[in-house]
This record gives C-alpha cells, sequence and structure tokens, in this order.
C-alpha cells in the first residue's frame, strides 16, 4: 500500500514538473528563443539541450546532460540584489550537483550569439567532448 502511495506522489510531482517546465517554454523571451533556435536539434557539435529542464528543485533555461552543463540566459531583472543574491544560492546548488552553469545576459546572446557557441565549445573541449 506504502509503495503505491509513493509511486503515485511521485507521477504526480513528474506531471507537476512537466507542465511547469512546458509553462515556462510557452513564456520564454526574444532571447531565450534566439538561444533556442542555435541550441535545438544538437546544432552545436550535435550536443543536445534541452528547454526549461528540471534540474534538482530548479528548472535551468537549458541544459544538456552529456556536458552537464546549463546555459542560464538573465534578463534586466537579474541585476537586482535580491534577484542577484537568489541565483547565487540557486547556482551552488545546482553546482552541488555536478553541474556547470555558464550565465549570459540577454543583451551578450542578442549582440553577440557567437559568444555562447564559443563558450559551449570550449566546455566540451575541456571534457574532451
Amino acid at each position: 500500500m506504502k509503495a503505491d502511495t509513493d509511486r503515485l506522489h511521485i507521477r504526480t510531482m513528474q506531471s507537476h514538473r512537466t507542465v511547469t517546465a512546458r509553462t515556462l517554454r510557452r513564456t520564454s523571451g526574444l532571447a531565450e528563443a534566439r538561444v533556442w533556435e542555435s541550441l535545438r536539434a544538437g546544432r552545436i557539435d550535435g550536443h543536445k539541450f534541452r528547454r526549461q529542464h528540471p534540474v534538482g528543485r530548479f528548472y535551468a533555461d537549458f541544459a544538456c546532460d552529456r556536458l552537464r552543463l546549463i546555459i542560464e540566459i538573465d534578463g534586466g531583472v537579474h541585476t537586482r540584489d535580491d534577484v542577484i543574491l537568489n541565483d547565487h544560492y540557486r547556482q551552488q546548488a545546482i553546482e552541488q550537483l555536478g553541474w556547470t552553469v555558464l550565465r549570459f545576459t540577454n543583451q551578450q546572446v542578442l549582440d553577440y550569439p557567437d559568444t555562447l557557441a564559443a563558450a559551449i565549445r570550449r566546455h566540451a573541449k575541456e571534457l574532451n567532448f
């Protein structure tokens, strides 16, 4: 009986996470949409990324399981002190799970789109991928 309850709870949580991730994908801004166009379908050296991917208790803007790499795109709100602090704690928690986090501002990815691809390639090279 307890095992059935546990399985139901896990399925409910997975369903909730899926709905949340889908909602986040639909509400992404221009910068995230442009990044997704450059990442989707393994367009950067075959590395497959997912959008709004659950990592621990957080959702990463973009995540590549193979590289254990997360790409975060920060809008203007990320310049506020309280958000900077929250981002710091969030990033520490994600890094403790074995991920590397690369952060870019909206402006960086819109003005210099090749910078993102170069950073991903550098990270992959460090891992010998």
